[in-house]
């Protein structure tokens, strides 16, 4: 008789199974970014540009610094890229308040509209794929993706605390 209270099931760590997680990696990153591929070919920027405008958007007042840590990167490689962004109104530099040799990026008008373009597809793709999945799996999912992220870089998706339920005051 099998022992239905067993633990986990480790056929998911098969060599097999495995590789197919792999592959399934591969596949979905290209459809994922496929369609804003598209829309960066129409502006003559590549993927690095999108990187870049996703993440100040997403950060207004990110430093340069901040922003290598995140995409690992070259200063030259972001230099070029950023320099591009900044010459064609897509993001303008500020001197920081405490320490003016800081430049603080935000994006204009102009690149919120293309970070919203560019976006869009994709949260329409993850808002599907979500619905159809379950909460649960969504759940699952996100587990996953974080314990794939280096270690240093995981706190930054940790969810608070909810907050403890109130207990009615005793008299």
């Amino acid at each position: 008789m099998a022992d239905v209270k067993g633990g986990p099931n480790p056929l998911f760590l098969r060599e097999e199974e495995l590789r197919q997680a792999m592959e399934l990696l591969f596949f979905a990153y290209r459809d994922f970014t496929g369609e804003p591929d598209q829309i960066l070919v129409d502006y003559g920027f590549g993927r690095a540009h999108h990187r870049v405008i996703y993440f100040v958007g997403r950060h207004p007042g990110i430093t340069v610094s901040e922003l290598l840590a995140i995409l690992r990167i070259t200063k030259q490689s972001l230099s070029r890229v950023l320099g591009q962004l900044v010459r064609e109104g897509f993001i303008t530099q500020r001197p920081g308040l405490r320490d003016r040799r800081q430049r603080l990026l935000e994006l204009t008008d102009k690149g919120r509209e293309l970070e919203g373009k560019l976006s869009e597809r994709q949260r329409v793709r993850i808002a599907r794929a979500y619905r159809k999945a379950g909460a649960a799996a969504v759940e699952g999912f996100r587990t996953v993706l974080t314990n794939i992220i280096d270690e240093p870089d995981r706190a930054r998706f940790e969810r608070p605390e909810p907050p403890a339920a109130k207990q009615p005051a005793r008299r």
